[in-house]
């Protein structure tokens, strides 16, 4: 059987050597190459919906692919697809770098300039190993094989406006339908979902700030299990702490709950930090939650603005969720998506505080009477975007993203 190889090469110089090489090995079936990481991510995603039997057996990775740096991308590709195997295409070949692309979850290290003999023996030895998991993981039930979870992100258009209200109801609907949700707080100043949920914690997102292989039993132990099944990652008590978590991190986080849950919630708050902007890039779907008033409304153009200006997320890729809607709003949904140049949501919050603050109030947002209408609607809102079981269909899921980290300049703008 062919051994079919994806090379993910951004040089064009260095696109034409290494397929010409490919094309030279014996039993080889190169595939079109992918210029970006984005493509990579993607073009994987759609394979593995079909079947595990459609990936490629070996992905090459140029180290000057963008815009995820090359180990970023390995570490996203071996934990999202197992049965792939990576190997690195780079011009530093010490010992140093080996090691860090053992630990990100490649299985070998190409040297440049390429060599044929070098190139066909361990294209075949990552071959091999990708054999013989598919065939372990064929008969393995419970080991985790597919695309990765839906990751959607919940920001707010301003402070007070809903957003973690949704996110908290968003994943307990899709918890309630019986898919694995995580709900990660990522709002890292002044997270509240704790307060909202009556949850006393030990461990918080910052525990795995410092980590660089988060296995599942480490995952596990920072992992609040509540009562209503959901898996919760807070936000630190000591807002000052949330610094710790950095752009990588997150991104390290937001992967490992993917690779663990059919559906991840990260609550992003109002403010956009740098890991902040990491998750919203890399997610499935972005919402940004907004009131229908004027303050509000400008502030989520002057969101969906900056995340554009950023490279974070384009204003066609964001969905607007409507709070505390009413038909006497003078602001109403089609007006809201032709100011902010966004999609707006089919299914709006109805403004109903009366119904919520008890809840609220307890810390008790989880047992929301299942007849008010605030959460009816917001569990309808969970359907439409596909995160209910049975609804997937209906999702506004963007495709996988993975569009890589933003320019250091541009990070550094967040914290001006």
């Amino acid at each position: 059987m062919p051994t079919r190889i994806l090379p993910a090469v951004g040089d064009a110089d260095a696109v034409r050597s290494l397929t010409t090489l490919l094309s030279q090995l014996p039993d080889a079936e190169p595939v079109a190459p992918v210029t970006d990481s984005t493509q990579l991510i993607d073009t994987l995603a759609r394979l593995a919906s079909e079947s595990i039997d459609e990936l490629p057996e070996v992905v090459v990775v140029h180290e000057r692919i963008g815009p995820v740096p090359a180990l970023e991308l390995i570490r996203e590709v071996a934990l999202r697809f197992p049965a792939v195997g990576v190997i690195l295409v780079t011009s530093d070949v010490g010992p140093g770098l080996f090691q860090a692309a053992m630990d990100y979850g490649a299985r070998g290290l190409i040297a440049l300039p390429l060599g044929y003999e070098e190139l066909a023996t361990r294209v075949h030895a990552v071959a091999q190993w990708s054999t013989g998991v598919r065939r372990h993981l064929g008969a393995t039930t419970d080991v985790f094989t597919g695309v990765g979870g839906t990751v959607v992100t919940v920001s707010g258009a301003k402070g007070g406006v809903g957003a973690t209200t949704t996110a908290v109801q968003l994943a307990l609907a899709a918890q309630a339908s019986g898919r694995p949700t995580a709900l990660l707080d990522m709002d890292l100043q002044t997270g509240d979902i704790a307060s909202y949920l009556d949850v006393q914690f030990r461990r918080s997102v910052v525990d795995l700030a410092s980590i660089t292989d988060i296995s599942p039993r480490v995952l596990a132990d920072a992992v609040f299990a509540h009562d209503t099944g959901l898996a919760l990652l807070l936000a630190p008590g000591e807002g000052e702490r949330g610094e710790e978590v950095t752009e990588r991190a997150a991104r390290q986080i937001v992967s490992a709950l993917r690779s663990r849950y059919e559906v991840v919630v990260v609550d992003c708050g109002a403010q956009l930090s740098g890991a902040g902007a990491a998750v919203v890039e890399m997610a499935d779907t972005a919402l940004l939650v907004t009131t229908p008033d004027v303050v509000a409304v400008r502030g989520a153009k002057r969101a969906v603005r900056m995340w554009d200006r950023l490279q974070v997320r384009k204003a066609e890729e964001t969905t607007v969720v409507v709070n505390r809607h009413s038909r006497s709003t003078e602001i109403q949904p089609a007006l809201i998506q032709k100011i902010t140049g966004t999609g707006v949501a089919a299914t709006v919050i109805p403004a109903n505080f009366k119904e919520l603050q008890g809840a609220v109030d307890a810390g008790r947002v989880h047992e929301l009477d299942a007849k008010g209408t605030v959460k009816q609607a917001l569990w309808t809102l969970a359907g439409e975007l596909g995160l209910v079981k049975g609804t997937e269909g209906n999702s506004h899921r963007n495709g996988g993203r993975e569009r890589g980290a933003l320019a250091f300049r541009r990070r550094k703008e967040l914290g001006r």
